[in-house]
């Protein structure tokens, strides 16, 4: 006797939450002109072209910086309230027509204002909408998503760095901006628009019956693993901030051409796959609190060796260092808050996590700067680093994982 012919509703469908996955990590690479390492990509020529010194340039990151903070926390309660399309389609619009704005600039309050809105917009805004989108999408394979998510970002920044990187070495900083412009206004924000869509109050294989429930943002506040995690990620951002925009400056300290640097950042960014697959793995095995603690200790390691650095060699082994670290740091931020915070308030809690990494990423190049103009050396403010990452790596050997979820009215 045959067997009747499989139906649609036997074969397995495909969960959008994968989608929204994919979608969500295009977003976090199209983040890069609103992040250090994307403006340190221009930085030189940027400087010469506007006749910035490096003081004048961190200032104005800095206060850019600390004005775009302000965009994380409210995109984040907008994004629970009015969902992903919308609020990711409107964001990618403007940070597009924001970075083709800022490739015609050529006086400095034109170019602080640009900058302020590529920080907002980018680093803040639309990094917030690409892990809350994940973090609502995902519960029980939350870390799964996240590693796979991580990975795939990776492998989108590797691709997009040297690509800008050779744009800006041929044909200028202005046609590099530009380009990356006219890709968010005609790709990502297309795409958001036609496959972007809001999470079921029940996601896959849960109770339809049950609510989305989770921490208020008062309520995580109120306990000392948000603030040991986003501290520590926030020193990463600190460090990777500082490194990453003034790059050549502190190679070039050490008797090294730029180039080691731009090589460097290939290496970081295998190795950060290497982290962000191990990462995926620890964090559903073993302690998320410990896990932070190894990779603090591993950018002390790092940060102290590039302090004594002479060979390339040498930089290749602190860009290992330091990459398998940033892989570890980066699957922790990405997927902690949504695993011990709940998706309720998500968007809230996400954004003042990412707040704090971009306020330590307005503070590290102006650290730099000034440690490089009072000391006339970046090795000062290394171990004074080291100092603090040691520190922390403690904090989060030992803190205590928050109560079990429960639900919270809105805050």
């Amino acid at each position: 006797m045959q067997n009747p012919p499989e139906t649609s509703a036997a074969r397995p469908r495909l969960y959008y939450g994968w989608v929204a996955m994919l979608l969500a990590a295009f977003a976090m690479v199209g983040t890069l002109p609103g992040r250090t390492q994307g403006l340190g990509l221009v930085t030189e020529p940027l400087m010469r072209d506007l006749h910035l010194s490096r003081v004048e340039y961190a200032q104005v990151n800095l206060w850019a910086t600390l004005i775009g903070a302000l965009f994380c926390i409210s995109v984040g309660r907008l994004q629970d309230r009015i969902g992903s399309r919308i609020v990711l389609t409107t964001i990618a619009l403007a940070l597009g027509a924001t970075v083709v704005g800022m490739s015609r600039v050529t006086a400095f309050w034109p170019l602080f204002v640009f900058v302020t809105f590529t920080r907002g917009l980018g680093q803040s805004a639309l990094s917030v909408v690409s892990l809350t989108m994940v973090g609502q999408w995902f519960r029980t394979k939350l870390d799964l998503a996240m590693a796979i998510f991580t990975v795939v970002m990776s492998i989108g920044f590797m691709i997009a760095f040297p690509i800008v990187g050779a744009i800006v070495t041929s044909g200028g900083w202005r046609a590099a901006w530009g380009g990356i412009g006219w890709v968010l206004l005609l790709g990502l924000a297309p795409a958001a628009l036609l496959l972007a869509k809001n999470p079921p109050p029940a996601l896959e294989g849960e109770d339809a019956r049950t609510p989305m429930t989770g921490y208020s943002l008062i309520a995580a506040l109120r306990t000392p693993a948000f603030w040991i995690m986003s501290t520590a990620s926030a020193s990463y951002g600190l460090i990777a901030s500082g490194i990453g925009l003034f790059n050549e400056s502190v190679l070039k300290e050490r008797g090294l051409p730029a180039s080691v640097y731009h090589n460097s950042l290939v290496v970081t960014a295998l190795t950060a796959l290497i982290g962000n697959f191990l990462g995926g793995y620890l964090t559903a095995k073993g302690s998320m609190g410990r896990l932070m603690g190894i990779a603090m200790v591993l950018l002390m390691v790092g940060l102290v060796a590039l302090a004594n650095v002479s060979t390339v060699a040498h930089v290749m082994i602190v860009a290992v260092v330091m990459g398998i670290a940033g892989g570890f740091v980066m699957v922790l931020f990405f997927s902690y808050w949504g695993r011990v915070y709940g998706r309720a308030h998500l968007g809230q809690i996400q954004g003042a996590a990412q707040m704090m990494t971009v306020l330590a990423s307005a503070i590290g190049p102006l650290l730099l700067a000034k440690c490089v103009e009072q000391t006339g050396s970046y090795s000062s403010v290394f171990y004074g680093l080291a100092v603090l990452l040691a520190v922390l790596a403690a904090l989060a050997w030992t803190m205590r994982q928050p109560a079990p979820l429960v639900a919270e009215s809105a805050a």
